[in-house]
């Protein structure tokens, strides 16, 4: 097994993230410094920091509400980052991200082969957002929206955007850009006053109240791994690959 994944397995992290421990000279196995691309066996020794990685744990799947103000890192020196938040008993990590000043759904896990498969641009996964703007967007700005605006020197995939009143929009997308939505809008001449996750692909913020999470059920996670797992199942075969969206 390759060791990232092997890592990942563990639910120390996600691939990639176990990848840029590996880099940093962070994991060992058998005493000795390993690097990218090491096979392991079943009778080698693993270990982050001098300490042992376990064996494969089983899955966790969390839903939370994210308020505005907590970060989405598993970085234990940011303040108010979101897995001190959560407090769970076995190491998590969120599943993409969401800004600071936003709050809404994320996804915490600590199965690291799910990641890949949902956050891959190529997959085309939605996630729906409420947005409040500073003052009524029009019908233009909203079309041109819809359709693709330049931001960080490149054409947003095309998006759908319906109005719930004169200030707030509904607006779903299939990719996930740094501050995608805030740019987007800061492009057509608007600012976010608020701006709310409210689904990941079959999953749904729903009346979970701010700061509030809950275990994935069953359906949800049958729903929400079948296609990603099989994309990345391809991938893995040696399908073509991109970067996370």
């Amino acid at each position: 097994m390759r060791l990232n994944k092997f890592i990942s397995e563990s639910g120390a992290c996600s691939r990639r993230e176990a990848d840029k421990w590996i880099e940093q000279g962070r994991i060992s196995i058998n005493g000795v410094t390993a690097v990218l691309g090491t096979q392991v066996g079943e009778n080698d020794e693993v270990c982050i920091d001098g300490e042992p990685i376990g064996a494969k744990k089983r899955a966790i799947y969390i839903a939370l509400h994210k308020p505005v103000g907590i970060e989405c890192t598993t970085d234990p020196r940011v303040e108010n980052n979101v897995v001190d938040f959560v407090g769970y008993p076995q190491r998590i990590f969120p599943v993409g991200r969401l800004d600071k000043d936003s709050e809404g759904l994320i996804l915490l896990t600590n199965n690291g082969d799910i990641v890949n498969g949902i956050l891959r641009a190529e997959n085309h996964h939605e996630k729906e957002y409420i947005v409040e703007l500073d003052r009524p967007i029009t019908d233009v700005s909203m079309n041109i929206m819809a359709s693709g605006v330049r931001i960080l020197g490149v054409m947003t995939r095309p998006c759908k955007v319906a109005r719930i009143n004169q200030r707030t929009l509904r607006i779903v997308l299939t990719q996930g850009l740094n501050r995608q939505i805030r740019r987007m809008c800061s492009a057509l001449g608007y600012q976010v006053r608020r701006l709310q996750r409210v689904r990941i692909m079959n999953l749904h913020l729903g009346q979970m109240g701010v700061g509030k999470w809950r275990l994935l059920t069953e359906a949800e996670i049958k729903g929400l791994s079948r296609p990603a797992l099989a994309k990345l199942r391809r991938v893995d075969a040696g399908g073509p690959q991109s970067g996370a969206g």
